[in-house]
């Protein structure tokens, strides 16, 4: 059934929650309730509703109930009291310059995004895109894990990915990197990437190791090299004319217990990588160390091809 055909029904299902309280945002995530980061917006939502009593209420929607990130976008832009979980290449589409947060190797740890969510220049591009496009980046502080290449054959360099068909996200920033690493890149809702892996028609994914597993990948490869292409921080957006009509204080309680959350949530993840990486090996996949030197080299590219060069040292001072 195509997404179109369920919007009434979703719009009746929020409009009828909407009636229990005076203000309600409906998050969609891709990942399942056990995720870390689906269980830190749980946290949140208590929160949130405990401390604007009842008048702001949150309800979660995992496993991209509400349709793919695109749909849910375009109800965003259409001023639906939605937000996604999203990362900025997807975003780069209505922002470019915000596609470079998705650019490979960026940071060598996830905690240097913070520098980069409180320079001028990247508050500036939140206000851009909320101008722009309608849509209201509330936060950019939620860590989903290092993108590792996970195949059916063992891959050591870029040149065992010669002709390898990778799932990737959507955008221009993942399909050149992915590209560039040696891959062929093929975009694929997430959901469908165990289907795609069992029938072949994909020969592998990249993805982060709590994802893989709660779409439990490990069933479908055999193989997972440990490439940190991309560490993985996500940001909540939601409409800016949702936004907007909160008042101030319903607005700085959800910014601050998204926020919270957002950190909650990377710490969650960061910790869970060991024991994911442990369940995996006990089902038979085999983790390969890689020289991440090489790919790192390969990838310089797609830094000068999308232009975000000229903003990299500027992100990464503050300045």
């Amino acid at each position: 059934m195509k997404f179109t055909k369920l919007l009434p029904a979703i719009a009746l299902l929020i409009a009828s929650n909407s009636a229990h309280a005076a203000y309600q945002l409906n998050i969609s995530i891709a990942l399942n309730p056990q995720d870390p980061i689906a269980v830190a917006l749980q946290d949140a939502q208590q929160a949130i509703e405990e401390r604007s009593e009842g008048e702001l209420t949150v309800q979660i929607f995992p496993n991209s109930q509400l349709g793919s990130d695109e749909d849910v976008v375009e109800q965003i832009r259409s001023g639906a009291n939605i937000a996604i979980l999203i990362d900025a290449g997807r975003l780069s589409e209505y922002q470019p310059e915000l596609g470079i947060l998705s650019a490979p190797y960026l940071v060598e740890d996830h905690r240097d995004y913070e520098q980069i969510t409180t320079s001028p220049l990247y508050l500036e591009w939140v206000e851009g895109l909320a101008e722009t496009s309608g849509l209201r980046l509330i936060n950019y502080n939620w860590f989903q894990g290092s993108r590792q290449m996970l195949t059916q054959n063992e891959v050591e360099a870029p040149e065992d990915l010669s002709g390898v068909r990778v799932r990737t996200i959507n955008s221009p920033v993942w399909v050149k990197t992915i590209q560039a690493m040696g891959a062929t890149p093929t975009p694929l809702p997430w959901s469908e990437v165990y289907s795609a892996l069992q029938l072949g028609s994909i020969d592998g994914a990249e993805a982060q190791l709590t994802a893989a597993e709660g779409q439990n990948l490990h069933e479908v490869i055999t193989h997972i090299a440990l490439t940190n292409h991309i560490h993985l921080m996500t940001g909540i957006a939601t409409s800016e004319q949702w936004y907007q009509s909160l008042p101030d204080e319903l607005r700085a309680i959800l910014d601050e217990e998204l926020l919270k959350a957002g950190e909650a949530a990377s710490q969650a993840t960061e910790d869970a990588q060991a024991s994911v990486r442990e369940r995996m090996e006990a089902a038979g996949v085999t983790f390969t160390e890689v020289d991440m030197d090489v790919f790192r080299d390969r990838v310089a590219s797609v830094y000068e091809e999308l232009g975000y060069s000229q903003y990299r040292e500027q992100l990464l001072t503050g300045e």
